[in-house]
């Protein structure tokens, strides 16, 4: 069995180094926020931005490798029918729920640090809204959530991107049924007036008190266990995108409203 710790030694101190070379990717990005906010210079954040990037790539690779020797291990543990192989193959699993994690974190901060490419189109927003309830339902009511749409009668068109405004939305959404534990209602709400459109997404939930209402859209701040701490701010920065503005209007104990506000296509 000296080939299993050997094996297993290395399985663990992989993640361990990629979780290393993780933190080293948060303090780049940490430190390209602060040069950015010196200089205002967007294409030194961008270039910064980019190396970041790099780095997270140059980590999913032996990530990668990891999980699929994790795998393999595991195979060949499962082999054998005593407690010893048992009590490894519980061990080989926590690594690789943790490697996982790791690699969800990675992608989260690529699509966030990432160069967009966006496809303006004009586009009815009640069909967004309408695909990504018909999509989301399933989920809301496992969690015993409620999700309704209100829309206007008329078509609102904005020049968008459909697939981004839905991770936009989407985040919102997920956010709005986590922060409604024993169930609730979720609302999507779509207006347009003095051309702006308005997509609204309100919960039922807690709401957010006001000593973290000015953090929740800095980069990796997160009041959940195993959050990443990027799908706000990847919301706030797919909105600004599309010449958009994100607003929160929220309180302790009265639920949370998220507006995105677009500009109408008036052509």
């Amino acid at each position: 069995m000296d080939w299993v710790y050997v094996l297993l030694g290395a399985a663990i101190a992989a993640p361990l180094s990629a979780a290393v070379t993780w933190l080293a990717t948060r303090r780049i990005w940490r430190t390209a926020r602060k040069l950015s906010a010196r200089s205002k210079g967007r294409e030194s954040l961008a270039e910064l931005g980019r190396l970041a990037g790099g780095l997270a790539h140059e980590i999913k690779n032996p990530l990668s490798t990891i999980n699929v020797n994790l795998k393999l291990l595991a195979e060949d543990l499962s082999r054998g029918d005593n407690e010893e192989h048992r009590r490894w193959l519980r061990r080989i699993g926590g690594i690789q729920e943790e490697a996982d994690r790791l690699r969800g974190i990675l992608d989260d901060f690529l699509r966030y640090a990432g160069r967009y490419e966006i496809t303006l189109t004009q586009t009815d927003l009640r069909r967004v809204v309408d695909e990504l309830s018909d999509f989301f339902t399933p989920q809301a009511e496992s969690a015993n959530v409620t999700l309704r749409t209100d829309l206007p009668d008329a078509p609102v068109i904005c020049r968008v991107d459909a697939k981004l405004l839905k991770q936009a939305l989407l985040n919102l959404m997920i956010n709005a049924v986590q922060a409604m534990s024993d169930g609730g209602e979720l609302i999507l709400r779509l207006t347009a007036h003095r051309q702006q459109a308005d997509l609204e997404v309100i919960d039922t939930g807690s709401g957010i008190p006001d000593d973290v209402r000015d953090a929740i859209f800095d980069v990796y701040y997160s009041t959940k266990p195993r959050g990443t701490g990027l799908g706000l701010p990847t919301t706030r920065r797919i909105v600004q995108e599309h010449g958009g503005t994100l607003t929160l209007d929220s309180a302790a104990g009265t639920g949370t409203r998220f507006n995105i506000h677009l500009p109408l296509d008036d052509s």
